[in-house]
């Protein structure tokens, strides 16, 4: 989930549907709400409520497919100093996420004050807030302040796991003077592979990159593999070394981002990746949907408190509560794109805190249930 506009239609697209689904799925999954509504519309609800977190496959695949893009476009790191560009990555995701975590915390305080439900985070300690900002909280077991959280810290693990490899790949192509290309995507093929053979079947590895990163490797290898100058038989052999895994133990999840790394690679070999579908609309859910994902959940904790504390058994005023909520996360995201994400204010306290060297120079656990999607 990319804090940063694709600036292609076709990505755009895919994170406006997907980043709408989680909003949508945390509005069935958490909360008193979708409980008194469920009356009204079961499968509806069920579905979301189940499935609709898969979405999140959609922002793997994109984010390994990106950071194909722009780390090693032919396969071998172009990034001089590795550690630094991770260190930029922490940067563009802990601002805005810190932001939004104050947001949650406040978010979830106004909700205790009308009701008591498991789906309202407990008021954080230091060290836990530490553990957020620091991206550690999924490894250090410690309860997430907002729904979702787990992914930022898993998108920073998958984004230095691939650098390293690329970076011990070209190592390792200088010393033996071969060709750092074929072994940089030898080594994330590698990787991909025992994520969707041995690591992704195991929920006690779902902390760690390693258990995600047969997604975000299929698009990392769907962006090598729609080079225009490659034969397509590259797609195939991607789709039949996870359609391989598949059989061996069939997950919908990584089935899913099976369909959207070939839907990506398909677009850039067929040269519509920037340009369809062209809809103004997706264009712009697109570049909020990581502002949305941040800020949605403290929306609908309050939206869930105010409605329980006036309307507690009523189940189309809950409903229509739901959509107000989703409504609202919306409006929120689109304010928090506006002046916190790529707001002035906040690039010039990151330029402030982190100088860049241009600059220089002039349930309780809300996601604890679907970490494993």
């Amino acid at each position: 989930m990319s804090p940063r506009p694709s600036r292609m239609a076709c990505i755009d697209a895919l994170k406006a549907i997907s980043s709408q689904l989680i909003v949508l799925h945390h509005l069935a999954f958490y909360g008193p709400m979708s409980d008194v509504a469920h009356v009204l519309a079961p499968d509806l609800l069920d579905w979301f409520s189940q499935y609709a977190r898969i979405a999140v496959q959609a922002f793997l695949v994109i984010s390994g497919f990106l950071a194909a893009r722009s780390l090693a476009p032919g396969g071998h790191l172009m990034v001089p100093h590795p550690l630094l560009a991770i260190w930029r990555r922490y940067q563009k995701l802990v601002v805005p996420y810190t932001v939004a975590i104050l947001i949650a915390i406040a978010g979830a305080a106004i909700a205790r004050t009308w009701m008591h439900h498991d789906s309202i985070p407990g008021a954080p300690g230091l060290h836990q807030f530490l553990a957020h900002v620091l991206l550690l909280h999924n490894v250090l077991d410690f309860d997430a302040l907002s729904a979702g959280v787990w992914y930022v810290a898993i998108d920073l693990q998958l984004f230095a796991l691939l650098i390293v490899a690329l970076w011990a790949a070209r190592l390792c192509a200088r010393r033996l003077e071969a060709g750092g290309a074929a072994l940089g995507m030898l080594a994330v093929s590698a990787l991909a592979l025992a994520s969707l053979f041995w690591f992704n079947r195991d929920a006690a590895w779902d902390v760690w990159a390693i258990y995600f990163f047969g997604a975000y490797g299929m698009g990392t290898l769907a962006y090598w593999a729609s080079a225009p100058e490659r034969s397509p038989v590259a797609l195939l052999v991607l789709g039949a070394a996870v359609a391989a895994a598949l059989i061996v133990d069939f997950r919908l999840r990584i089935a899913v981002a099976l369909a959207v790394a070939l839907l990506l690679g398909m677009a850039r070999r067929g040269g519509w990746l920037e340009h369809w579908p062209r809809a103004s609309a997706l264009a712009f859910f697109g570049r909020i949907s990581y502002s949305v994902f941040l800020v949605h959940f403290p929306v609908c904790l309050v939206v869930n408190a105010v409605v329980f504390h006036l309307a507690p058994q009523q189940p189309v005023l809950n409903a229509l509560g739901m959509v107000a909520a989703w409504l609202l996360s919306n409006v929120a995201g689109t304010l928090f794109h506006r002046y916190v994400e790529s707001g002035a204010p906040l690039s010039a306290m990151r330029q402030a805190l982190w100088p860049t060297r241009a600059g220089s120079a002039a349930r309780r656990q809300p996601v604890g249930r679907e970490r494993s999607t």
